[in-house]
């Protein structure tokens, strides 16, 4: 039997770190031809796709902080190999607000927020759905946060609203476009142990600090997401689409 993911092509963003070095990497395991975006570091997406062959891995580099960098990147993921099967929505920045802060600042992080993590995703998105439309099937898969749905800081508010944003985006595709074979998920995950949130906790005790608040007491390894993502990227239970996917170890049940 062959691997569950041979022969799909699976566009991952912010794949040079963190969560979506672990999704390219399994998804890469399970035989997807994988196009591994990312912003800076390159030899981060070219380490998360190190065991791939050089005809299943294709790496990409846009800026999600400029203009329609989500249009370049979907062309370019498609003019690979004709095709797209799955949008991987992982790329964002975490951006803390200064409430007491200067105005321009203010305005600067709420722009730069919303501008890498919705507005790009939302035209990458758009790009694929008209793709996998044209195409017959198609899966979207979204990073939220469990910040979307609980209390969290007000220094975190402006990413704690763009998941939420993001999440709505998902959740719209899922029921608009079911008919005509799109499919798409959210996965929310709790304190992901990697070093964007590692930065983030260091204000309340730190890695060893936060994980004592945690149901488990232990952070979730990003292997974890990516294991979820090459399950939903499989497309074997279609009728989960809309869904959004708690993964936070019980420290927070709905």
């Amino acid at each position: 039997m062959g691997q569950p993911l041979e022969g799909k092509v699976i566009l991952v963003t912010g794949a040079s770190r963190g969560i979506g070095f672990e999704i390219a990497r399994e998804l890469g395991r399970a035989g997807a031809s994988v196009v591994a975006h990312y912003s800076r570091t390159r030899h981060g997406a070219e380490a998360a796709t190190a065991e791939l062959p050089p005809d299943r891995k294709l790496l990409v580099q846009t800026d999600f902080s400029e203009r329609r960098a989500g249009s370049t990147l979907w062309d370019l993921a498609v003019a690979w190999k004709g095709r797209v099967d799955v949008l991987v929505n992982n790329a964002a920045i975490l951006a803390e607000l200064d409430w007491d802060g200067p105005e321009d600042e203010w305005d600067r992080t709420w722009q730069a927020t919303w501008q890498v993590n919705v507005v790009e995703p939302a035209r990458l998105t758009r790009s694929a759905v008209r793709h996998f439309v044209e195409n017959g099937d198609g899966t979207v898969i979204s990073l939220s946060s469990w910040l979307a749905y609980r209390a969290g800081r007000a220094a975190m508010a402006a990413y704690s609203a763009s998941k939420g944003a993001l999440t709505a985006l998902t959740k719209s595709v899922a029921g608009d476009y079911a008919r005509q074979g799109v499919v798409a998920f959210n996965i929310a995950p709790g304190m992901v142990r990697t070093d964007m949130s590692i930065d983030a906790a260091e204000q309340f005790g730190g890695e060893e600090g936060t994980a004592d608040q945690l149901a488990m007491g232990e952070w979730i390894p990003p292997v974890e997401i990516a294991r979820i993502v090459v399950f939903l990227s499989r497309g074997d239970c279609r009728h989960l689409s809309g869904a959004t996917i708690d993964i936070n170890g019980a420290s927070y049940m709905r």
